[in-house]
């Protein structure tokens, strides 16, 4: 089974206040993407808190598959919340998709097709690619949990990736949104733009 790691930890500070609170639309950043991981095929869905726990925790909707975790150390950066996520996997699990809540353009039929090539080829490392650039979320096999654990907090995620280049494949997709982030109010009326027309 493929377990998701939504991280909703980080302390925004370009940003200005939680990125999970932003309203492209009608809903949150956070609502969207819990909904789209949701109707996907993954099997549980961790989502890690931090800065803005207290004002995050109540737009979240109670559902089977959702566990919510709280990085007591979110201030340590993106290392540290993954590995508070990680500490929470359900034993069963065999692949781990990644997600940071500031990716919101992704689209269903992305994940769907990551997890489904996952779950058939089980790469080591499984990366989309968007026009020639890696993005958001790779897909990692849970052999490489404990690697992920034994990381500096100063490490960044791309440290064990970078480990396994030969174990690691790319996945085209037609999908800008998984290189599309943001993390300032600008970047993310951009986004806004680019969400209205894909709706």
């Amino acid at each position: 089974m493929v377990t998701s790691i939504l991280l909703s930890a980080g302390l925004s500070t370009r940003f200005g206040s939680p990125k999970a609170l932003a309203k492209p639309g009608g809903e949150t950043v956070i609502e969207r993407l819990v909904k789209l991981l949701l109707s996907t095929g993954t099997a549980e869905l961790i989502i890690v808190l931090g800065h803005g726990a207290e004002q995050i925790k109540p737009v979240l909707f109670k559902h089977k598959k959702v566990k919510i975790v709280y990085n007591k150390d979110y201030k340590l950066g993106q290392t540290s919340s993954f590995k508070t996520g990680l500490a929470h996997l359900a034993p069963q699990t065999q692949g781990i998709l990644l997600l940071p809540v500031d990716y919101p353009l992704v689209k269903q039929e992305t994940l769907q097709t990551l997890i489904k090539f996952f779950q058939e080829k089980k790469p080591l490392i499984l990366v989309p690619v968007y026009q020639g650039y890696k993005g958001h979320p790779p897909v990692f096999d849970v052999r490489l949990k404990q690697e992920f654990l034994d990381l500096d907090h100063s490490e960044g995620i791309n440290t064990v990736i970078h480990r396994h280049t030969a174990e690691t494949r790319v996945l085209p997709v037609e999908d800008e949104g998984v290189i599309r982030s943001f993390n300032t109010p600008e970047d993310f009326e951009e986004l806004k733009l680019k969400l209205s027309g894909s709706l």
